[in-house]
């Protein structure tokens, strides 16, 4: 059994002020390499309104972008809460990434592959796996075979599948995981879940991991922030739970409307922000200032 020295930092404390750092990026590699399932090698993380989090762009909450040594893009979240339409908003955001990364004068040629990775503390739906990856595909209707293209890369064709040109989306249903971890992705996930790493861990990532996200490691106002947002995620999910169930208990179709703003309320009461519901009713922050 391990010691105070081995409590770790939440990824999803560590992926906004740690992991975006330079010297953490060998971190997020292994991250990235085990769920990417290739080596991947960050070149730099890029800001955008998404990962700015702009109260004008609500569908786009990115924690980290980032460019890889082929030129792709990578974002990754972590939602420690349900939300509504969250498969329409990470849509958005690849659609978004991808625009924002293509100039007026570009060929087409320089649109590039994005990974969309989503951190997930709730229950997105049914399912038995705790990982799910969604890829763009095209079957032949009557063949039941693969479409391959052909392509131009340096002045030589080849051939190309689509998965390797369309986004590619990856879904880690963390508390749906239940497994004791052997393999680099189930040690990932474990640590995701309750913040343990195994002392001799050879999974990408997790050793530097080890290292450079010890909790004691903080400073003592470093760790105060940390602790006061391990409160506030768990306040949110308490409330987020109560309202829920209050609103169920009296959403029938026709009173649902009047439940909504009932869960509002309450968030509010609570001392969620505007925003905060906003974000997690799936109203715009328009239309909770009018129920306030």
């Amino acid at each position: 059994m391990g010691g105070l020295k081995d409590r770790y930092i939440r990824f999803d404390w560590a992926i906004k002020r740690l992991l975006r750092q330079k010297a953490n990026f060998d971190v997020l590699e292994g991250f990235l390499t085990v769920f990417i399932g290739e080596e991947v090698k960050i070149v730099e993380i890029l800001e955008s309104e998404g990962n700015q989090q702009t109260p004008d762009d609500k569908f786009n909450r990115v924690d980290i972008k980032a460019r890889n040594s082929k030129g792709e893009i990578i974002l990754v979240e972590v939602q420690n809460t349900s939300e509504l339409y969250y498969l329409e908003r990470i849509l958005y955001g690849v659609a978004k990434a991808i625009t924002e990364h293509i100039h007026l004068g570009d060929t087409y040629k320089e649109v590039k592959k994005v990974y969309s990775i989503s951190i997930l503390y709730f229950d997105i739906g049914k399912g038995a796996d705790y990982l799910y990856v969604g890829q763009n595909k095209f079957i032949g209707v009557h063949t039941n075979d693969q479409l391959v293209i052909t392509a131009k890369e340096k002045g030589v064709l080849v051939q190309k599948s689509p998965a390797e040109i369309f986004p590619e989306y990856i879904l880690v249903r963390v508390n749906e995981f239940d497994k004791v971890a052997v393999t680099p992705l189930e040690e990932w996930v474990a640590y995701l879940k309750s913040g343990v790493i195994k002392e001799n861990t050879t999974a990408p990532g997790l050793q530097e991991a080890r290292k450079k996200l010890q909790y004691y490691s903080m400073t003592d106002a470093e760790r105060y922030a940390y602790d006061e947002h391990l409160n506030a995620v768990m306040i949110q999910n308490d409330v987020l739970g109560n309202a829920r169930e209050e609103g169920l208990a009296e959403g029938r179709a026709e009173g649902r409307a009047e439940a909504k703003k009932d869960i509002v309320k309450s968030m509010l009461s609570n001392g969620l922000s505007v925003e905060q519901a906003a974000k997690y009713s799936g109203l715009t922050v328009e239309e909770v200032e009018s129920i306030k």
